[in-house]
């Protein structure tokens, strides 16, 4: 049984060694296992089928791309890695679905592999669906961007939950990953509604980023109202920062991103700080009203100037 299911999920039957995968795509071993660990994977034996003709034609795939000038030899691994870092966390939350699925059907073990079939393309075409969407709405902000948006200039928000590590030692683990469920399925909602992106959930917290001040003094406040309204959720510190960043294979980095994180660690629950830059680019702007606080001294920053982000009372 375990060898159907197997072969149902891979798409085909193990037939290959790692030297004759490599061999049969026409790449080096050294260029296929470094291909491999990137992707997340362990080492195979020399003598161990562990491979399919799905695996010779990813390798062959990858080697077309790289020789067409489509893929940069230098960032190959990174590539590799980023994408299967994120599918590893895909397939991970997919397959938990798929056995509290199985568990609750009460399916014999051929139903089980009959239903994987069944599942299986119906989810690939899902994926691939969300993905066009996602690279078309990306192009098309690459597209119509300003001159601020093509140097990368964005502004970088932290959303964090207040005493996590109380609540992880308080809640059960059922418990713990309702509450991670639903806090990342609001802040996703309102990243999205006020014309954010969610760049990763870590756990306890939720990084996004928006083109704009504006937007990015919305996603936070609305977010806070919505933990609020909610009544049972736990508070959040969120902080954000406006400026240059760095983004690079889907996530994002520099100093903006380290700001917005010290500031979260500074805010007080409920509350938003913002940085000094986006504190500027929201002066004056009728929905919103900025308070500056005193300096604090942080890791790697000893004068910071963080400011309260604030909506504006009606008619002020």
């Amino acid at each position: 049984m375990q060898k159907d299911f197997e072969q149902a999920l891979l798409g085909g039957e193990r037939k290959f060694t790692r030297i004759e995968v490599s061999a049969r795509a026409g790449i080096s071993i050294e260029r296929a296992e470094q291909m491999w660990h990137a992707l997340g994977f362990a080492t195979v034996p020399d003598d161990e089928i562990a491979f399919t003709d799905g695996d010779v034609e990813a390798l062959r795939l990858v080697s077309a791309l790289e020789d067409d000038g489509f893929i940069d030899p230098a960032v190959e691994s990174s590539l590799a890695r980023k994408l299967g870092q994120t599918q590893s966390r895909l397939a991970s939350w997919q397959s938990a679905m798929f056995l509290e699925l199985l568990a609750g059907s009460k399916l014999s073990a051929d139903d089980a592999i009959e239903v994987a079939t069944l599942l299986l393309p119906a989810m690939e075409r899902l994926q691939t669906y969300v993905w066009r969407r996602h690279l078309a709405a990306a192009a098309g902000r690459a597209v119509a961007g300003s001159d601020e948006l093509a140097r990368g200039v964005r502004v970088v928000g932290f959303a964090d939950i207040v005493s996590y590590t109380r609540l992880t030692r308080r809640l059960s683990e059922v418990e713990l990953g309702q509450l991670i469920e639903r806090f990342e399925g609001m802040a996703a909602d309102v990243v999205a509604l006020n014309g954010g992106r969610v760049i990763k959930s870590i756990g306890d917290e939720v990084l996004f980023v928006t083109d704009t001040p504006a937007q990015g003094a919305a996603v936070a406040l609305a977010l806070q109202d919505k933990v609020e309204a909610a009544g049972d959720m736990p508070e959040l510190r969120i902080g954000l920062a406006y400026g240059s960043i760095l983004i690079r294979l889907g996530d994002v980095y520099g100093e903006v991103v380290n700001l917005a994180s010290r500031l979260t660690s500074e805010a007080k629950p409920g509350r938003v700080l913002g940085d000094r830059e986006l504190a500027a680019a929201l002066d004056g702007h009728p929905a919103y009203r900025v308070r500056k606080l005193r300096r604090v001294s942080v890791r790697g920053y000893h004068h910071l100037s963080p400011y309260a982000i604030q909506r504006a009372e009606a008619g002020h």
